[in-house]
């Protein structure tokens, strides 16, 4: 194994944790001495994962490629990783997909004029939307939050919902059927408005939900 200094990642835990996840992407080698190498850094840190144990035990050049790739992931997974989107950019662009349909239900944000940053600063890395009038949510979307499309349009329809709760005092969307704040979440496969009167219902999918008046942004809103 190379000198982990070389990763551009200061820490070299964080180092052989990025090495491991690009491996298992297909975008550099997947070594199972990374993972040996990871597993003792990990010990030494007090984790005692049957994954660790695993990397620590059995010697690199016993390890097959398939194993090494599940050993890579279950390291990863008992180090708590995330990666940032610099790592996983699909995740950026899911998320800014996503946006388009929220922006159809929530035109408060500003329209095309709402953009998706990534929060440098944040840690865990994260993103936010800044709406048209440059208002920002203090609550970030993590980037797990673009793993799919459907939990992406849910996270950040909630996200931006908050937003505009937060700028305006006043709960939008509202159910068409019984005025009551309206909850972004997935439901059966599909990111949905969420309604609580009657046992909960879905009022209606993201992107779609009707221009009633109760959801135009010149009417009070109420809250959930």
């Amino acid at each position: 194994m190379g000198d982990v200094t070389d990763d551009p990642v200061d820490d070299p835990v964080e180092a052989l944790c990025v090495r491991l996840h690009r491996g298992l992407r297909g975008e550099g080698p997947l070594a199972a001495a990374d993972a040996a190498a990871l597993g003792c850094a990990l010990l030494a840190l007090g984790h005692r994962g049957p994954a660790v144990r695993e990397a620590v035990e059995r010697r690199p050049a016993d390890v097959p490629p398939a194993e090494a790739a599940d050993l890579a992931a279950r390291l990863l997974a008992e180090a708590g990783f995330e990666p940032g989107f610099d790592l996983v950019p699909e995740r950026l662009e899911t998320l800014r997909r996503a946006l388009e349909p929220v922006l159809r239900d929530l035109p408060g944000a500003g329209g095309p004029g709402a953009r998706l940053v990534v929060q440098d600063a944040w840690y865990p890395p994260s993103a936010g939307v800044v709406l048209a009038d440059g208002w920002l949510h203090g609550g970030g979307l993590p980037v797990c939050a673009g793993g799919d499309p459907v939990t992406a349009v849910a996270a950040v329809a909630a996200h931006v919902q908050e937003s505009l709760m937060e700028r305006d005092r006043r709960a939008l969307p509202l159910c068409p059927d019984h005025g009551l704040g309206l909850h972004a979440l997935r439901h059966s496969d599909a990111a949905v408005w969420w309604c609580t009167a009657d046992g909960g219902h879905p009022a209606a999918a993201i992107g779609r939900l009707p221009r009633t008046g109760r959801n135009r942004d010149d009417r009070p809103g109420r809250r959930a």
